[in-house]
């Protein structure tokens, strides 16, 4: 899709498209300034198109004008939108992510990008080994290793690579290097070694305490120190102009815009992909079950997340796992009717309420386990839902995100897990299937007859 940009609030109606749709088209004025993603509906409701925004407002307005029915590449679009709507976003790496993930969920009929099961590209580096070693990939190891990511770009990752080796010199060879192995004394470094690129630990020509200096360096610049040496970057820059070494400074320019690239990703804990990490069902209901310290492992998982919506409306999720796997059947959305303005933890009541009330009038069986996407304030909130209803409640328990802590009832520390635990690893499953699942619009921006319980 094309990427128009209007300049002013919204379109106006003298510019308007023929055949736009004049009620979607007034709907966008209302858009934020701000970064996001858009989701164009056709007269069936269906979501056609899913796009992100740097600005909200005026990238999706753009849709609406003349230029945009006149395109080839969205000609065939602007007829078919009867209604629009938008998830806001924090960034534009942000919106990018969240893009990619409704896509999948979503598969829109316009959308031709991003509908298989690529994701996005992580810096790995393999702490667990004597030499570690820097790489790309799609499907991180589960186990000794430092993450970075997910990156926006795979070909600005890739190039950053390459600009990184330059200053910090680390391995992206295969090799398994053993540093006290001394056969390693007769191996023949690659040419990295020799436009020194690399150190050679493959030659050992390096130790391994200072191959790890090197290392630490590395992950200290990813992790935010990048200033210094960006400006030594423009200073030897500037220099090579002065000297009229153009073809230098033009390296490293570019070199300079691929570290920068570097900022162009999202954070890991919050855009993990569940296509990404494996999750062992089997192993990790059996790992709750002793951490938790259950009678028997628990079948039945339901998750709940909150979510708002456009800053107006607020809605809920529930998953069903059974046996460790997404349920789809078992899965509901509830559109919050009791609490005006976001409020997580009366919301959670609310849905808590609303949820085993109903099972209860339907003398359904209630799940082993309910997860509360959240702290102590939302667990709370789950517990005293059921002290209003009067019932015994199943095992509950919250998992807080930013430090993956699990609150338990009658409890006042958190329960820390490893973070490669197969337990913890099946809570994260269902707590992020049940805000995309929140997030997912076909379901988010029903009809309101579809949208309750």
């Amino acid at each position: 899709m094309s990427d128009h940009c209007s300049t002013g609030n919204g379109p106006e109606q003298e510019q308007l498209a023929p055949n736009a749709d004049v009620r979607a088209a007034e709907k966008v004025r209302s858009f934020p300034h701000a970064p996001g993603v858009y989701l164009m509906k056709d007269a069936a409701g269906r979501v056609i198109y899913v796009g992100k925004a740097k600005d909200l407002r005026n990238r999706a307005g753009s849709y609406f004008l003349k230029a945009a029915a006149e395109d080839p590449r969205t000609a065939r679009l602007v007829p078919e939108i009867r209604d629009i709507d938008y998830l806001q976003a924090e960034s534009e790496v942000d919106a990018l992510l969240m893009e990619a993930r409704l896509i999948k969920d979503i598969q829109p009929k316009f959308n031709q990008d991003l509908k298989d099961d690529k994701t996005f590209p992580y810096l790995e580096i393999r702490t667990d080994e004597d030499f570690p070693r820097v790489a790309f990939t799609r499907e991180p190891s589960p186990r000794g290793v430092k993450l970075y990511g997910p990156f926006a770009s795979a070909a600005g990752l890739r190039g950053a690579i390459q600009v990184l080796q330059k200053v910090f010199k680390f391995r992206t060879c295969n090799l398994d290097i053993d540093a006290d192995d001394p056969k390693w004394r007769w191996f023949r470094p690659c040419l990295l070694a020799s436009i020194r690129q690399c150190t050679a630990p493959c030659n050992l020509r390096i130790s391994k305490e200072e191959y790890r200096k090197d290392i630490r360096r590395l992950q200290k610049f990813l992790e935010g120190n990048k200033k210094a040496l960006l400006e030594e970057l423009r200073q030897e820059m500037a220099e090579a102009a002065q000297a009229l070494r153009y073809e230098e400074a033009a390296r490293l320019r570019d070199e300079i815009h691929l570290l920068e690239t570097l900022d162009q990703r999202g954070e890991l804990d919050t855009h993990v992909q569940p296509e990404v990490f494996h999750v062992d069902p089997k192993r990790g209901l059996t790992g709750l079950q002793r951490v938790l310290r259950l009678e028997r492992a628990p079948r039945v998982i339901e998750g709940v997340d909150i979510a708002h919506l456009a800053g107006r409306e607020t809605v809920a999720s529930l998953v069903q796992f059974i046996d460790g796997l997404p349920f789809k059947p078992g899965y509901r959305h509830f559109r919050i009717r009791e609490v005006s303005g976001p409020d997580d933890p009366a919301s959670i009541r609310e849905v808590v309420a609303r949820r085993f009330h109903r099972l209860r009038e339907e003398n359904e069986v209630f799940p082993d386990l309910l997860l509360i996407d959240g702290g102590k304030g939302q667990l709370h909130a789950a517990l005293t839902a059921f002290e209003v209803l009067e019932l015994q409640p199943p095992t509950v328990i919250a998992l807080a995100k930013r430090l993956e802590e699990i609150h338990l009832p009658d409890q006042e520390e958190p329960l820390r897990l490893k973070r490669h635990s197969f337990a913890l690893r099946l809570l994260q499953y269902v707590r992020d299937e049940a805000h995309r699942f929140a997030q997912h619009y076909h379901h988010i921006l029903r009809r309101k007859s579809t949208l309750g319980e």
